[in-house]
């Protein structure tokens, strides 16, 4: 077995087939990840602009305490905005192109108007209340990086800039495969007691679509050499990264591991040691990816988590890393195994610091998909870590902002 950071080298190093590109209407862009820089293609605002509603002004003329009013007010929109010199002003409204000629808006609340004029109750400073050009963005400013997710600020600020159709990633193709003779569908019928309900490729579903991928769903197949190949081959024909679960451990059932080889894939590592999920496949089979997970539930999310969603990440051409913080324990941490562990924990933000308990968290086999709920994430410990104490410093993969 290899290590886990040469797991992660290996993993990165892989070539992965370039990502293609379409346009949705901003209106259906929501969630996709942007494939171009948004580069501001004008100043914003183009001219200066009224940010309240007032009286546009020559701040030097507040000293004289009374100020007269042009007949022609300036309404948002309006094509004729007038001239301030000095000793007139303008009403003006929220929005609308300042006059030429002023400096300063005087808020409607600072002034009381008196035939014809208006009086000054309270001064205002030079440019008070006047969005300068370029307050927002200023012409040929990156506004939203490549890569980024579009989300609600994201599509506004898209919007202002009249972008019509949005370049986006295409949403890689995940298939997920469950194999194992124990395991039901949902709704299907359990005769004994031997069988167990499928979580994976649900679970799994789920994680890849979080992370910004179409899900081929192939359900589930029994363990026989024949219908796994033929999982595999749909898999192939369907999707751009396959991810299996079972079959991959050294039992004599588990056919994964020989049926990968045996499609003409090339084998980039098995075994890796961490906890959980060990018994990891990595290969490639032309410019397909396939990933064979344990069948244990926490395992093959925790695995998927490692190794699956960097990769989409990457496909998207997004940043690889998971998120990572550092965070105090506030209840000892006993190690179990010399390998990279990735052990549930509570992560929660107080005293200004990030701090760690295991309330609720089951210590068991790897099947406990359940340690999972609630603020769930993972305490990262090497293979060289010992048990830790109250008040030492762990690494932990902030499972909230994955």
């Amino acid at each position: 077995m290899i290590s886990y950071d040469e797991s992660i080298e290996k993993l990165e190093a892989l070539e992965l087939k370039s990502s293609a590109v379409e346009k949705l209407f901003l209106s259906a862009a929501l969630g996709r990840i942007l494939a171009e820089d948004i580069i501001a293609g004008e100043n914003s605002p183009v001219y200066p602009t009224s940010a309240m509603d007032g009286y546009a002004i020559l701040a030097s003329d507040q000293e004289s305490g009374k100020i007269k009013v042009q007949s022609q007010d300036n309404p948002a929109g309006a094509e004729v905005i007038g001239t301030v010199i000095e000793g007139l002003c303008i009403k003006t409204f929220t929005g609308s192109l300042m006059p030429e000629g002023a400096d300063t808006l005087t808020p409607i609340e600072n002034v009381t108007f008196d035939e014809g004029h208006i009086i000054i109750n309270e001064k205002v400073p030079q440019g008070f209340a006047v969005r300068p050009v370029g307050e927002s963005f200023k012409e040929g400013e990156v506004l939203i990086k490549k890569g980024s997710k579009l989300g609600y600020a994201e599509i506004g600020v898209m919007a202002s800039l009249n972008v019509v159709m949005a370049p986006v990633f295409i949403k890689p193709r995940v298939a997920v495969l469950s194999t194992g003779s124990e395991i039901l569908d949902l709704g299907e019928a359990s005769s004994h007691a031997s069988q167990i309900r499928s979580s994976n490729n649900y679970t799994l579903a789920a994680l890849a679509e979080q992370a910004g991928a179409t899900v081929v769903q192939l359900g589930i197949v029994k363990d026989d050499k024949k219908s796994i190949t033929q999982g595999f081959l749909n898999a192939l024909d369907s999707a751009d990264l396959i991810v299996t679960t079972g079959g991959v451990s050294v039992g004599d059932y588990d056919f994964v591991k020989d049926i990968i080889p045996s499609l003409g894939a090339e084998v980039i590592y098995k075994g890796v040691k961490i906890k959980p999920g060990q018994h990891i496949m990595l290969a490639k089979k032309d410019d397909k990816l396939i990933i064979a997970l344990p069948g244990f539930a926490y395992s093959s999310t925790v695995t998927f988590m490692l190794y699956v969603i960097p990769l989409i990440h990457r496909m998207l051409e997004q940043k690889a890393s998971l998120p990572m913080v550092e965070a105090t324990l506030t209840q000892a941490f006993i190690k179990r195994a010399k390998k990279t562990e990735f052990s549930p924990c509570n992560l929660k933000f107080k005293h200004g610091r990030y701090e760690v308990d295991f309330d609720g968290k089951k210590v068991g086999t790897s099947a406990i998909l359940t340690n999972m709920l609630g603020n769930c994430s993972l305490v990262v410990t090497s293979e060289n870590s010992t048990s830790l104490e109250v008040g030492d410093k762990v690494k932990v993969i902030n499972l909230l902002s994955l």
